[in-house]
């Protein structure tokens, strides 16, 4: 074996190992690990209507709860989860025909 074999051996260990991080990185980047299962019962009481990663640790989850929502700071390992905003009931979509302006 020459040296350019080792040089090939190496280049293509770096290349495999950044593929990686990068992957890795993507992964935290748009919370593609963090996936809870999701139950088909269709009375259910409390759902998890939206989850927004803050940073690599901390992550806002919006619950809805009896026709509530509830905001909720979760941070694994670093104290207690904090209550944001709770309470608040469920935002109702607008009407589309309520909106439009009649022209006679």
């Amino acid at each position: 074996m020459d040296i350019s074999q080792y040089f090939r051996f190496l280049l293509a260990l770096a290349f495999v190992l950044g593929l990686i991080l990068l992957v890795a990185f993507a992964v935290r980047k748009f919370g593609l690990g963090n996936r809870m299962p999701v139950t088909k019962n269709r009375n259910r009481r409390l759902e998890v209507v939206e989850v927004l990663p803050m940073d690599t640790r901390r992550r806002l989850v919006l619950l809805r709860q009896d026709n509530r929502e509830h905001l909720v700071l979760l941070s694994p390992g670093q104290g207690p989860d904090l209550l944001i905003e709770s309470g608040n009931p469920i935002p109702t979509q607008p009407d589309a025909k309520a909106g439009e302006q009649k022209t006679s």
